[in-house]
């Protein structure tokens, strides 16, 4: 007959499932390792099975551990739930909003998320930053509720809405040679040490896309995972760089970097907020993703209006001289 079990078991082996071993789901949980190692030998004295074995990688689940932990998802999802709901019959807006974002996102996404918490003071925000792969792994694992991205995964199923534009541009420092070209083409960039994303990046795929179009070979000079560093190496005039302009705001004010006087630079796409089609949305996901609807595009087109005054001379004049575009007005 089973015993009594609590939430702090169910917490425990549900961390340690999604986590890969006590250690990593201690420090989620900000327990010891002794007690994740106590809630697990009373879930498994509850259970009357073995739910963990040691091995030499480590820990890992039994048959068993993996039913248990399966369900223990569930529950505490569902438990969730509920408490999200009884909220909301009181008449307010609570809980945790569980979001992730792409690592280009981080920029933009903190101002919505105050903008959301200012007439909503009892939800609570965790967010978590990574890579596409990364953001749609945790989507999968149900350790986020929401996901805001470019292009909707396409191997996964999700139930997606745009919700504001997504600027991407060709940037170099004011002082590169190109920067002074009167009629520059994208074909003029094919011999350059262009610096972008890595490859299955939302930023790598779309500049592929705009040499494939353009009946060109793309072959950039460096990918890397790090905005920063991109952004770095291109105002030390190391390269030409693309990057989505919500990485760029502080360099464009400061004059460090610039929009390269292509034409159709910056491009445009779409920001995305999406969840698991089978997944069932917690009240405070669901009203973000509507204030995402609602307010999404003004307020990013808030923080970009930094860039308007740039975007607007080099479409009606054309391409200036060296630095000309260097610094939009504040």
């Amino acid at each position: 007959m089973y015993k009594t079990t609590t939430f702090r078991q169910l917490t425990a082996i549900d961390a340690v499932a999604r986590l890969g071993g006590v250690s990593r789901a201690a420090q989620a949980l900000h327990l010891t390792q002794p007690t994740v190692s106590l809630q697990l030998r009373l879930l498994e004295e509850a259970t009357g099975a073995a739910l963990v074995q040691r091995s030499g990688r480590g820990l890992l689940l039994t048959p068993a551990g993996e039913v248990v932990a399966g369900y223990a998802s569930q529950i505490l999802e569902l438990w969730r739930h509920a408490s999200d709901e009884v909220a909301s019959l009181k008449g307010r807006l609570a809980g945790t909003l569980r979001v992730g974002a792409l690592i280009t996102a981080e920029y933009l996404l903190p101002p919505l998320l105050v903008a959301f918490n200012t007439d909503r003071p009892d939800v609570k925000v965790k967010l978590s930053v990574g890579n596409r792969e990364e953001v749609v792994r945790m989507l999968t694992r149900h350790e986020i509720d929401i996901a805001i991205m470019g292009k909707p995964p396409g191997d996964v199923r999700t139930e997606s809405r745009a919700f504001a534009k997504h600027p991407m541009a060709f940037i170099a420092s004011p002082h590169h040679p190109l920067m002074a070209r009167r009629d520059l083409a994208l074909r003029d960039l094919a011999g350059e040490n262009i610096l972008v994303r890595e490859h299955g990046s939302g930023a790598h795929n779309t500049a592929e896309r705009l040499f494939k179009d353009a009946g060109l070979r793309f072959s950039p000079g460096s990918e890397l995972s790090s905005n920063e560093a991109i952004k770095q190496m291109v105002a030390a005039g190391l390269g030409i760089g693309f990057l989505s302009l919500h990485a760029c705001a502080l360099e464009f004010q400061a004059g460090l970097i610039g929009l390269l006087p292509l034409p159709g630079n910056p491009v445009e796409h779409d920001w995305y907020v999406l969840h698991l089609s089978t997944a069932r949305l917690p009240p405070v996901a669901s009203a973000f993703q509507d204030f995402l609807a609602d307010h999404g595009q003004a307020e990013i087109r808030r923080q970009l209006q930094a860039f308007d005054a740039v975007v607007d001379r080099l479409r009606a004049k054309g391409p200036r001289r060296r630095g000309g575009n260097a610094r939009p007005k504040p």
